[in-house]
């Protein structure tokens, strides 16, 4: 994959998406990829145990009450690639069973370093599992890992933990697509969806009462202080979770207490903030279970299974590429 060239102007790509970001109007917006740095894949770690965010036990649920269904699906010789592993706990499951039936390389990539330290903590005991990590974005890793397949080889990707709901629905189609075009007929995507669910159920996952949420998301505008020489007073601004019901979402934002003015220096800009007006840093869209198999087959791929968590109500999806 050929990455964009990074302008001249600025000293990394961090640096560009929040000068990109914080001049759209009429709303600002940051990446959420950038929510991941040390601290925030820490924090996350602590939002997925605690009791209001379902979806993490849901999957683990799910996995470990069909993990051998899932390999028993695949074809011999099977490489697996894992699109954001996060600590990779709740991969242990599958990679259990595939080692039984041979020797598994497997290829967490992840854009936070710590992530992937964390993964080979987790994931090092299992025996006949190979860890290969790769610091890259999603789709520049994967064509890295499909690239250095050997002959006959499949590839098998992981993309858990409703993941795929950061994207809108176009934006995910899209997203699907570009995966397909650096897969071979055969290979396998297994992807994890978040159901609809109430709406209570929803605020609470994503603004807990003890402030884990908040923390995870203010950590972005400190790791702008910290690594772009800005002056956000972090305590000016609140977290705050939304839904959208025009696109099922779950919308994380920060908003500013009061007006003001914060400098990124290394951003070379200077941003104005009205009283209450927000930074839209995340989204979650939630899916309809029957809504997955023609989003697949509009990307490229095959409708094979889905498992489900009654439950929490996350699906487990099975896809092979045409």
């Amino acid at each position: 994959m050929i990455q964009p060239a990074l302008s001249p102007r600025f000293p990394n790509e961090f640096a560009e998406a929040v000068y990109i970001g914080l001049n759209k109007q009429p709303q600002k917006e940051l990446p959420s990829m950038y929510l991941y740095d040390e601290v925030g894949s820490a924090l996350f770690e602590v939002v997925t145990a605690l009791p209001e965010y379902g979806v993490t036990r849901a999957e683990e649920r799910v996995l470990k009450a069909h993990a051998s269904d899932i390999v028993a699906a695949l074809p011999s010789n099977v490489k697996v690639a894992e699109l954001g592993s996060g600590s990779g706990r709740k991969t242990r499951r599958i990679l259990e069973v595939l080692c039984k039936k041979q020797p598994t390389d497997y290829h967490p990539i992840e854009i936070s370093r710590t992530a992937l330290q964390l993964c080979r903590r987790e994931l090092g005991d299992i025996e006949r599992v190979s860890i290969v990590g790769h610091e890259r974005d999603y789709l520049a890793g994967l064509s890295e890992v499909s690239s250095k397949r050997d002959d006959g080889e499949r590839l098998l990707v992981l993309f858990l933990g409703s993941t795929i709901g950061n994207f809108g629905r176009l934006a995910a189609t899209k997203f699907l697509r570009s995966l397909r075009g650096m897969l071979k007929p055969g290979d396998a995507l297994l992807l994890g969806t978040d159901l609809i669910k109430p709406l209570d159920t929803l605020i609470s996952a994503y603004d807990d009462p003890i402030g884990v949420t908040a923390a995870f998301n203010l950590n972005l505008l400190a790791r702008i202080n910290r690594e772009l020489d800005a002056d956000f007073p972090i305590d000016a601004f609140e977290h705050v979770a939304r839904f959208n019901p025009d696109v099922r979402s779950i919308e994380m934002h920060l908003r500013a207490k009061r007006a003001l003015s914060v400098r990124v220096r290394a951003a070379d800009i200077r941003v104005d903030f009205r009283e209450g007006e927000t930074i839209w840093t995340e989204s979650s869209h939630k899916y309809a279970a029957e809504e997955v198999m023609p989003i697949a087959a509009d990307a490229g791929f095959e409708y094979m299974h889905q498992w489900r968590d009654e439950e929490w109500q996350f699906a487990e999806n099975l896809l092979v590429a045409r």
